[in-house]
């Protein structure tokens, strides 16, 4: 079968970059989908969020008229869209999802992670450190309260890092889809090994769907990228295209607005906030990629 990633097939792939190009957005506006209820999607509602997903492997909702606390609204969204098999890791709470804000307690283990301070947060796909069987395919936040400064997210669909690569050097596609092309250590704890070193590639196929998925993170430290050439120039050229991409999009959510995607590419800025304004995101973490109904799947005209 034809595949627009098999570098061997240059016909295949132009035919696809020029459509991809041609109809990714400029500004994530583009891309907000207003919902009257997440927990109960139309048929027209879910159809523009399919016809955002596929031209940049996300959409962003806005529900603002509902209490955006409510942690129904993203799980019952995601549930609709093929996201059932919630990661649900030990930060996570009880029904899975990650109450993402900062920990004011010294001595939880939140503290130690930087998604749960008021850093800025480099480059990354989600759960790029899981093992090949536990890959994070699917992705959502949801914003309960923004922050009082700063806090923005900048995306970049991993397709188009894919395409931006691949035309300045396709051996740099080669070389980060080798299996050993980046290493995460061990994490320790206090009981010995908490997470087990973990190698895999960076761009990868799935080979049933033929769809591509990334595993990534700007980090340097803690991170092992193989040492032969091609691959040290790839991983360079890459992050100077994050650094600079035409192509990047940021959003700043307010409460009642979230985000669905197949793991794109994000970042988050710095922020502040204040005891009566603490930024609060519900992030949902999946096994699952989305899907819409096959009254969906067509692409827009």
């Amino acid at each position: 079968m034809a595949s627009p990633f098999d570098l061997a097939d240059t016909m295949c792939y132009r035919a696809w970059r020029a459509t991809k190009l041609a109809t990714y957005p400029r500004k994530v506006d583009e891309l907000i989908v207003p919902l009257a209820d997440p927990r109960a999607l139309t048929a027209a509602e879910t159809t523009a969020l399919a016809a955002a997903c596929w031209r940049a492997n996300m959409a962003f909702y806005h529900a603002p008229h509902l209490p955006a606390a409510d942690k129904s609204l993203p799980r019952l969204l995601a549930q609709q869209l093929g996201l059932h098999r919630l990661e649900g890791n030990y930060l996570a709470d009880e029904d899975g999802l990650s109450s993402i804000t900062p920990s004011d307690d010294e001595a939880s283990p939140r503290g130690e992670f930087i998604p749960y301070t008021h850093k800025p947060i480099n480059w990354h796909t989600d759960g790029y450190y899981n093992t090949l069987d536990r890959r994070i395919l699917g992705m959502t936040l949801h914003c309960a309260q923004d922050a009082e400064t700063g806090g923005e997210n900048a995306l970049l669909d991993h397709e188009i890092a894919y395409i931006q690569l691949r035309d300045i050097n396709p051996d740099f596609i080669a070389a980060l889809m080798q299996p050993d092309a980046m290493t995460i250590p061990a994490r320790m704890d206090e009981d010995n090994i908490a997470r087990a070193e973990q190698s895999g590639p960076v761009f990868a196929v799935d080979p049933e769907l033929g769809f591509l998925y990334m595993r990534y993170t700007a980090r340097t430290r803690s991170i092992v990228w193989k040492a032969d050439p091609v691959t040290q120039a790839a991983v360079k050229t890459l992050s100077e295209i994050l650094a600079d991409s035409e192509y990047t999009l940021t959003a700043r959510m307010t409460p009642g607005m979230g985000l669905i995607c197949n793991n794109v590419l994000h970042t988050r800025n710095g922020f502040s906030d204040s005891p009566g304004h603490r930024r609060l995101l519900y992030r949902g973490r999946y096994y699952d990629r989305l899907r819409f109904d096959a009254a969906t799947q067509t692409r827009p005209a």
